[in-house]
């Protein structure tokens, strides 16, 4: 009876956590017969509620790997305070290596606006509504480990008001004053300049062009039409 319970303890804390397979390598280990080929997995484990945590397993099956790299994740998991347990409570930034990445909160409805690695773990974590940004390193690695110190520098208003001497309040009060002031700025951008119309005296000015050219040539041809006529009446008279 108690074997069947821990299975099915074991069963609902499985049940909790959402894995997503983020990257699997082969790896080759050189030795004197050889090279002996192995695989690595990168596995991100949640809850869906703010917890989450990430493992990276080795083993010469698939299958051995990813299940060595989900225990590694299930023993690493972090916690995340949310906002109305679907976006951040602030704009974060995190580095690692030559990875950076920048995680900003988003109204409700925006969904989750990033790729690759990044969108697993916020779905994992249950944020519903993020922006993210990667710049630098795209080895998922990389990427993984800083949304994760990104994530751990998030505060919630109480550990800033504790920080601060303040009450929570004031704090909240104060965000909801920088994201109106933002959305006003917004607003109040100039509007792009209209392409200005081509002007109506360009083809005018053309069809004079052309008129002149034509008048001067009639010039031209009436200006030899009379050295003709002369020429004919001067050659005339001669032979009278």
């Amino acid at each position: 009876m108690a074997k069947q319970a821990e299975k099915k303890q074991a069963q609902e804390v499985e049940q909790e956590f959402s894995e997503h397979l983020v990257g699997i390598n082969r790896v080759a280990k050189v030795v004197k017969g050889g090279r002996r080929f192995a695989f690595a997995a990168l596995m991100i484990v949640g809850d869906g509620k703010g917890r989450i945590g990430t493992g990276h397993g080795k083993a010469r099956e698939v299958p051995e790997a990813i299940r060595k790299a989900t225990e590694q994740a299930k023993r690493n998991l972090i916690s995340v305070p949310l906002r109305e347990g679907r976006t951040l409570h602030h704009d974060v930034e995190g580095r690692y290596g030559a990875g950076r990445v920048y995680l900003r909160s988003a109204p409700q409805g925006t969904g989750i606006i990033a790729g690759g690695p990044l969108r697993a773990i916020f779905e994992s974590l249950g944020i519903q509504d993020v922006v993210a940004k990667a710049i630098g390193s795209n080895n998922p690695y990389n990427m993984v480990n800083a949304t994760l110190d990104a994530l751990q520098r998030i505060e919630n208003p109480r550990q800033i008001a504790a920080r601060r001497g303040k009450n929570v309040a004031d704090i909240v009060a104060a965000r909801e004053i920088e994201v109106v002031s933002d959305k006003g700025q917004k607003k109040e951008e100039p509007k792009v300049a209209a392409k200005a119309e081509p002007k109506k005296d360009a083809p005018k000015k053309a069809s004079s062009k052309k008129e002149e050219s034509k008048k001067d040539t009639s010039k031209k041809s009436a200006a030899k039409k009379d050295s003709a006529k002369k020429e004919t009446k001067g050659k005339a008279k001669d032979s009278k």
